[in-house]
């Protein structure tokens, strides 16, 4: 198990395994492209091999990539679900090209197609990723916060996308935030089991590649996104702790996400190694 936290990419992707060491981190996530639009920043073979001798030279043990926040591939819009469908397979063959160990997705909103037609659509989509991917980077779906009609709230949404697609063996990132705010429990170790054996019945503990380890500001079941600092939010220490220990989790990483600490007091990344000590 590593831990680390999303990192910046300024000046190039090539300074990302810096960045992440000079935070902390053991293991780091980034964005390759600008999360809110536009072209992506080109990769060669030349930025890609700095990038790898970085990852070396600064001991990071795996790199991740997030798709930008504008996927949705339950879109009504075509553009933007075929854009989505087109970028997430971009990402996938751009995190091959750097040796990232993994990408993850939102999923997106059915609040235009009504339920049925969106999954349908987001399995359409899905086929059209991974058809004929061949690239080293695996490809993951995040567990979502259940806000609106988002897709990917449910262990059982999850697994249902998972078993649509049986050509690709897709993975999941486990949301801590995003699990807990949609009605999963995670406060002590009782919940964390309890939650972790409705997680490997529905879908499979084999599937979890990733933990996104960010509290909640709000409370169990509110399904408001909110990342808190670990400790200070409504999960707490107790339930970092026991997801730290636990045995179906020692093999994966955990990546932080919790907003910037406007002094600098808070360091989430010695606060998660710490609690795995």
């Amino acid at each position: 198990m590593y831990i680390g936290a999303h990192v910046s990419i300024a000046g190039g992707v090539q300074n990302a395994p810096a960045n992440a060491a000079r935070s902390g981190c053991e293991c780091f996530q980034m964005f390759t492209r600008s999360p809110q639009g536009g072209p992506a920043p080109v990769l060669d073979p030349t930025n890609a091999g700095e990038f790898k001798m970085n990852m070396k030279k600064f001991k990071q043990a795996a790199a991740y990539v997030h798709t930008p926040y504008y996927i949705n591939l339950a879109s009504a819009i075509d553009r933007i679900s075929r854009n989505s469908v087109r970028i997430i397979r971009e990402e996938l063959d751009r995190g091959s090209l750097l040796g990232a160990k993994a990408l993850m997705t939102h999923i997106g909103s059915a609040s235009d197609l009504g339920r049925d037609k969106a999954m349908k659509q987001v399995v359409a989509g899905l086929k059209k990723i991974v058809a004929g991917y061949r690239g080293a980077t695996r490809f993951l779906l995040e567990i979502s916060a259940g806000s609106g009609n988002i897709i990917g709230d449910t262990f059982e949404e999850i697994a249902e996308l998972i078993k649509a697609v049986p050509e690709y063996d897709l993975g999941v990132c486990f949301d801590t935030c995003h699990a807990f705010v949609s009605g999963y429990d995670l406060r002590t170790k009782e919940a964390v089991g309890q939650t972790l054996t409705k997680f490997d019945r529905g879908i499979g503990l084999d599937k979890l590649v990733l933990v996104h380890a960010n509290d909640a500001k709000f409370g169990l079941g509110s399904r408001k996104d909110r990342h808190e600092h670990i400790g200070y939010g409504t999960v707490g220490k107790e339930g970092f702790h026991s997801l730290l220990h636990h045995p179906k989790l020692k093999n994966v990483d955990f990546i932080l996400e919790t907003p910037p600490s406007e002094k600098g007091e808070i360091n989430d990344v010695a606060m998660l190694k710490k609690l795995r000590t």
